[in-house]
Formats: C-alpha cells, structure tokens, sequence
C-alpha cells in the first residue's frame, strides 16, 4: 500500500509540475504588445510635436490623431492579414478534404507512414491510422494537424482580431494625451505617465517571455523612452529651422 501511495503522490506531482506557458502567448501577447505599440508611436509623435515648440492644442490634437489614424490602421491591417490567412488554410483543407474523398486508401497510407516515420511500428501505425480514417472529419482534423500543423477547429477569426488590435493599440496611444486632456500644459507629465505605461506593458511581457519583470519592464522602457528622446531632438532640430 505504501509503494502505491508512494506512486501515486510521484504522479500527481509530476502531474502538477509538469505544465508548460502558453508559448504562442495566446491573448495576452497581441493584446500587450498592441497597447505597447500604441504607446511608443504615439509617445514619440507628440514629442516630436512638442518638441518643435507648438501650441498646446497642437500637441493634443495630433496625439488624437495620432491614436485614431494608428488603431484603423493596426486593425485593417490585422484584418486583412488574418483574414487572408484563413482564407489560405481553409483552401488547403478544401484540397485534403477532395483528396480524402477520391483517394481515402492512399491518405490513410500516408498517415500510417507519418506515424512510421516517428518511430511507430509499422503494423502499428497502419492500425490507428485505419481507426482515425473511418470517420471523414476526425480524419480531415488528423491530416490537417500532422501534414498542415493546423486545428480546423480553431482557426483565428479577422473581426476579432481587428478590434482586440484597435482596442488595444488605441488603449496604449491615449496615455501620451490623457494628461493634456486632463488639463496638463506641459509635456512632462505626459512623457511621466507614459514611461509608467511602457514599464508596465515590458512586465506584463514578462509572463510571456518568462524573464524578470523588473528586466523587462526596464528594456521596454528604455527602447520606449529612446524613440521618444531621438523624436524629440528631431522635432526641436526641425522647428529650429523653420522657425
């Protein structure tokens, strides 16, 4: 009874250890990088406005602007992209799916010579892959993971890939302007709260990339900050020589 136990606990334990992150990053990623998209464009934009030494309302409204013009951008974009890939993978499975219906004896050959490649013994593999192949979509789900590397049933969806990348990206440009609009008339409270921002989007990295967070969030802000810096020192060059 002890050595079960023993047992047991070591399988629970390998069980409850031996989980992996999310390495496509699932939401999170496009989620936060879209918002820290947002927030280094359009940091960058207004001090480089500011920095030529323009009106206040001139600052805010090319922040507005600036947000507006990125997010229907980065949303048509990510539409487009995602769109166009869905519409690739559901012509390649249209293929598999013609192919499976002309030629069912070839493609369960093929899947059985898939699973032989990978170690699998050959009167082996040509017994699962007989199974797999006697329902048409369990099959059509099997060819397309091992040949495509594909789920059917989880292909991304282009609307809600747009409007997740012009939330997010919109949610990280408003920062840079959120003081203006709150009655700031100076560009340092703005170039404060968005180096805030940039600091907490490079640690909310961190749980994707899996480094430290204080690491993380110090590079983003350093990356975050000289783009700011180097727009800035444009804005006042060119300001001064047109003035």
């Amino acid at each position: 009874m002890a050595i079960i136990d023993t047992e047991a606990s070591l399988h629970e334990a390998h069980r409850d250890n031996h989980t992996h992150r999310d390495v496509n990053g699932g939401w999170l990623r496009p989620a936060v990088f879209g918002a820290m998209d947002g927030l280094v464009s359009n940091l960058a934009l207004i001090t480089g406005v500011a920095g030529g030494a323009v009106a206040q309302q001139t600052v805010v409204i090319t922040g507005l602007a600036g947000l507006a013009a990125g997010a229907f951008s980065m949303a048509a974009g990510e539409y487009t992209s995602v769109a166009s890939q869905r519409e690739l993978v559901e012509a390649e499975l249209a293929v598999e799916r013609r192919e499976l219906r002309k030629h069912p004896q070839d493609e369960e050959e093929e899947l059985a010579a898939l699973y032989v490649a990978r170690g699998v013994d050959p009167e082996l593999a040509g017994e699962v892959a007989r199974q797999l192949s006697k329902d048409p979509e369990q099959a059509l789900e099997i060819h397309a993971r091992e040949e495509l590397g594909i789920d059917p049933g989880d292909l991304p969806s282009p609307t809600v890939a747009a409007v997740s990348s012009f939330g997010s990206f919109a949610l990280g440009a408003v920062l840079p302007v959120l003081p203006y609009l709150l009655g700031a008339t100076s560009l340092w409270p703005a170039v404060l709260l968005a180096f805030v921002g940039l600091f907490a989007c490079g640690a909310v990295v961190a749980k994707v990339t899996a480094r430290s967070w204080w690491y993380s969030g110090l590079r983003q802000l350093a990356l975050g900050g000289a783009a700011a810096g180097v727009t800035y020192a444009l804005g006042t060059l060119f300001g001064t020589a047109l003035g």
